[in-house]
């Protein structure tokens, strides 16, 4: 089992915790518009999670793979390990494990500043692309640590089923998981057993420690969904 503990602004958790953290988009709006906003998140999670910050990061890995890292560039350090996330239209939930004194705080203004930047020169809008601060949880045991994984990769995703979203994903749990396991934008297809696109990104941990592969998170994944278990790790 996982061992659990407990600027920029200062966070109720110190290294070693895991903490569940939430972005979203001032007055709703959407923080992604398009494809190619989507995929360089993505991109983002893996590049800016790092002690060295690159300004010209487009520039310098512009033409190569997703998580292709310049060999110019000094030896990456990560800031914080990503245990897994989704994005959605106008905010996105990650699971971050704190692995350096500050990381998450240091991760999450990266995040938010490069997304806000882009964002104002690609749309020639002004003003920060998000509402206020991150929001945050501490989780402080194995269960809890199960249930968010749930909540993050299984619930949101099945939010966007275009079948009805999640009130129809609950009662088409099948379809609705063989459909979301196809997301790009979220780790639930390197947790289904198909997609190894975000194993760059994530950690790998919690698929290996708190669940015995990927049938036994559907398993719990499919309980969780169906019985609506997962209203205690929802912010409000």
């Amino acid at each position: 089992m996982l061992y659990l503990g407990g600027s920029m602004r200062r966070e109720p958790f110190g290294v070693g915790s895991y903490v569940h953290v939430i972005k979203r988009g001032a007055r709703g709006i959407d923080i992604v518009r398009d494809d190619s906003d989507r995929w360089r998140f993505i991109r983002l999670l893996f590049h800016m999670n790092d002690e060295h910050f690159e300004p010209n990061w487009i520039t310098v890995t512009k033409g190569k793979s997703l998580f292709v890292r310049p060999k110019s560039l000094p030896v990456r350090k990560a800031l914080v390990d990503i245990e897994c996330f989704t994005l959605m239209p106008n905010h996105f939930h990650l699971l971050l494990r704190e692995i350096s004194d500050g990381g998450t705080s240091r991760f999450m203004q990266k995040i938010g500043q490069s997304m806000s930047e882009h964002a104002n020169k690609k749309y020639k809008e002004r003003g920060s692309l998000f509402q206020g601060a991150y929001r945050s949880k501490t989780i402080d045991t194995d269960t809890y640590l199960r249930y968010v994984s749930v909540y993050v990769m299984v619930k949101n995703t099945f939010e966007l089923y275009p079948l009805g979203g999640l009130k129809e994903a609950q009662k088409n749990f099948e379809d609705a998981w063989s459909w979301a396991l196809s997301y790009p934008f979220s780790s639930l297809g390197y947790f289904g057993g198909i997609d190894q696109k975000s194993s760059a990104v994530i950690s790998k941990r919690i698929l290996k420690e708190l669940f015995e592969g990927p049938g036994d998170f559907k398993r719990f994944a499919q309980e969780v969904i169906e019985s609506g278990k997962w209203g205690e790790v929802m912010f409000e």
